[in-house]
């Protein structure tokens, strides 16, 4: 397992240019650490930036897109090792901000936003170090393994999402998480596994 604080991969969500910028840029000159920033302009961006190159910190303005709704965010199994760091710009409702991993203000200095991106880090490291024992049925979430039952049923991605309540473009993402994660890329390998993990039983199987 890599070291997650060799390089950060900080997204940077915020529709000012000029608190991005400023912000992307003292990123890039924190001593000691390596930050990969990626600036976010909008609520469509930030949904390209978490399905094709997962930020390992978002760090975004809770008035992002009108409003940044961080418990939705947090609900979506896609997101679960994502931490959220609040920039708060302008007074914003304390409750809210609690629901933050931590805050950055506009006057927090280059050391002190160092300090909260590896203490970010290092509560994803110990995470990720309590799990490497999983195996590969644990390794997924409740919602994935419900998608892969739907896979091996024979659901499209549209039937799928009418069942679970999502959008096709979830059922996509999940999609997508589960190959990587089980290095499966076909029905058939889905259906194998699924059997063999005893996620369904072969009769359920659509041959």
């Amino acid at each position: 397992m890599r070291n997650r604080t060799d390089t950060i991969r900080v997204a940077v969500a915020e529709t000012s240019v000029i608190v991005r910028s400023g912000v992307v840029s003292v990123l890039k000159r924190i001593s000691g650490l390596t930050v990969k920033p990626v600036e976010v302009t909008s609520p469509d961006g930030l949904e390209n930036c978490l399905h094709t190159d997962t930020p390992d910190v978002l760090l975004v303005n809770p008035a992002f897109g009108g409003w940044f709704n961080i418990e939705e965010f947090r609900a979506d199994a896609v997101h679960s090792n994502v931490k959220c760091i609040a920039l708060n710009c302008t007074l914003t409702d304390g409750a809210l901000l609690q629901s933050y991993d931590d805050i950055v203000t506009l006057y927090d200095t280059i050391d002190t936003l160092r300090d909260k991106l590896l203490e970010a880090m290092k509560d994803t490291t110990s995470e990720d170090e309590s799990g490497e024992e999983e195996n590969a049925a644990d390794a997924l979430s409740q919602r994935e393994r419900e998608i892969v039952v739907c896979v091996v049923k024979g659901m499209t991605n549209k039937e799928i999402a009418e069942q679970l309540y999502l959008s096709v473009h979830t059922v996509i993402t999940h999609r997508r998480n589960i190959a990587r994660k089980l290095e499966i890329h076909s029905a058939a390998g889905l259906t194998i596994y699924a059997i063999v993990n005893k996620l369904v039983d072969i009769s359920e199987v659509k041959l």
